[in-house]
């Protein structure tokens, strides 16, 4: 039997049979060939604050891009590509509800060039970008095409609610607070706290009792739920098939319903659909819309599939608290590379000044925060620990928002995988975090809204 033909300098294979051998030419023109880069796989990612189309190859690609008016449109010309059935297929994979492209299809331009043209529905702030491969991917290059005027989510939170009347209510007695007398702060009043200086943007009132010392709250408080990962994002994935981000995004939505429906909540999402939400981007919503609280919602994953539970994570800036917390928070601040991130925006760099301000408050207002939660949870589900954990997350880092981050299963233990796609244990959770959340305003009551404070 002849060996299996092996390239020699890309001009000659030999084959060798029983004292004969055999040399084949081969063209270079067809080596060549055999070297294009291909487009593996194309997928397109519609939300209302921008739409991603990732393009997956096998070896980087020489590309340019420009943008045609009248009507909008926006080229990329991709070189040295194979036009092949990935590329021919994806006019097909536009939706009629995407916000902001109307038609997508690609062709052979000239020679050695496939060109892309994307059909805009409204005019747009286009990023392409090439990410380097990662995880289970491979190259990628990323259209990212944004509206003129960023979504506001201040505005969206607005328009979706009004303020709210009614004071909270807890479930239960709440401890008596030393009574002091009653206080106002009125809209435009300058005031000081730990967390910051600035001046009341409405006119929120906090006060406790005189009669009994009950701490009261009659303001609307703000609650920034956070679906872990998205889009290219999957998060972990269970031995059912199950991904985090499908999972995340239903807890998510169960328990946004649940606090609008308080008399004094609202929340508002960070991300509402199936797409990539960098992790500063998240934090910067929640600081957007003056958020009093920050709940990242996620289902984790281990290498034992018998690890099972909740848990409650906050951050620390003086190491984890556990080797599984560390390893936990290097997993979850790896998601922008896996997400893929345009390290080209400056927007990137907002993420430094934010390490840099001093958190002592509020991650002790965090830690009170986790205790309640943890305590609620494990009304339905078991505790891995019983106590709050803290590692560097980076998602948990605004400076004047209690922040924490919510493991509500492990998708990873098939029993919990299970559980977590059940629409009566989803509400179970949704119930349980929502109470966490209603003791811990009604023991520590937010105090007046300040303005935050200016990253721009």
């Amino acid at each position: 039997m002849p060996e299996r033909a092996r390239p020699d300098g890309g001009r000659r294979q030999l084959l060798r049979g029983a004292g004969a051998a055999l040399i084949l030419s081969v063209s270079p023109l067809a080596g060549a060939a055999a070297r294009l880069p291909s487009i593996l796989a194309v997928r397109i990612w519609p939300a209302a604050d921008y739409t991603r189309v990732t393009l997956e190859h096998n070896a980087p690609l020489r590309f340019t891009h420009f943008t045609v008016e009248n009507p909008d449109r926006l080229v990329v010309d991709i070189e040295g590509v194979e036009f092949n059935s990935v590329l021919d297929s994806i006019a097909r994979k536009v939706t009629t509800e995407d916000p902001y492209i109307r038609q997508l299809r690609a062709g052979r331009y000239k020679p050695g060039v496939v060109r892309l043209v994307m059909d805009l529905k409204t005019r747009v702030v286009p990023q392409v970008f090439e990410l380097k491969p990662v995880g289970e991917y491979g190259h990628r290059l990323v259209l990212d095409v944004y509206p003129l005027t960023p979504v506001d989510p201040l505005m969206q939170l607005v328009e979706g609610r009004q303020e709210a009347v009614e004071p909270l209510k807890p479930d239960d007695k709440p401890r008596v607070t030393e009574a002091v007398p009653e206080t106002k702060v009125e809209p435009g009043a300058q005031v000081r706290s730990e967390r910051g200086e600035g001046r009341v943007s409405e006119a929120p009132e906090v006060r406790t009792t005189r009669k009994s010392g009950k701490p009261v709250v009659d303001r609307l408080v703000t609650i920034t739920l956070d679906p872990g990962h998205g889009g290219e994002d999957p998060g972990a994935i269970g031995k059912g098939g199950s991904r985090e981000k499908d999972v995340t995004l239903e807890v998510a939505r169960r328990l946004k319903r649940r606090l609008d429906a308080e008399p004094n909540m609202r929340a508002v999402l960070t991300r509402d659909a199936d797409f990539f939400v960098p992790l500063q981007t998240r934090v910067q919503k929640a600081r957007r819309v003056q958020s009093d609280l920050f709940l990242s919602i996620h289902a984790d994953a281990w290498i034992r599939p018998d690890a099972r539970g909740s848990s409650v994570f906050v951050l620390s800036e003086r190491g984890a608290t556990s080797a599984q917390a560390r390893m936990l928070a290097q997993r979850e601040n790896e998601a922008d590379l896996i997400g893929g991130i345009n390290l080209g925006s400056k927007d990137v760099f907002l993420a430094r000044t934010l390490l840099e301000l001093s958190q002592t408050a509020t991650i002790n207002d965090s830690l009170k925060l986790g205790k309640y939660l943890l305590a609620s949870l494990g009304n339905v589900n078991t505790l891995h620990k019983n106590n709050v954990e803290q590692a560097g997350f980076a998602v948990l880092k605004a400076p004047d928002i209690p922040s924490a981050l919510i493991e509500t299963a492990f998708i990873s233990n098939p029993e919990e995988e299970r559980r977590l796609n059940d629409d009566a244990y989803q509400e179970k959770l949704a119930e349980a975090i929502v109470k966490g959340i209603r003791e811990y305003f009604v023991k520590h009551p937010p105090g007046p809204r300040a303005r935050l404070i200016s990253l721009a």
